[in-house]
């Protein structure tokens, strides 16, 4: 009672007519990408943090000159 190998080939001739081979390639690559990309992360998750972390700061950092900066400008307009 389960899916036959034609019910399967029909199914896939259904697919490829609607969506196009073009389409399905780029399906299939991003998809293998993406289970490239997760399987690195999984392997070494301390490598994806530590980046962040320090973009993080900078940002953090960068703001605060920010803020400084427009306190003295309108410290000296007054």
């Amino acid at each position: 009672m389960g899916i036959s190998i034609w019910q399967l080939l029909i199914l896939l001739a259904v697919v490829i007519l609607i969506f196009g081979t073009k389409k399905l390639k780029n399906v299939g690559g991003d998809l293998g990408s993406a289970i490239k990309s997760f399987k690195s992360a999984v392997k070494d998750p301390d490598a994806g943090d530590a980046a962040p972390q320090e973009k993080v700061s900078q940002d953090s950092a960068d703001s605060a000159d920010t803020a400084k900066t427009e306190s003295v400008k309108k410290e000296d307009n007054v």
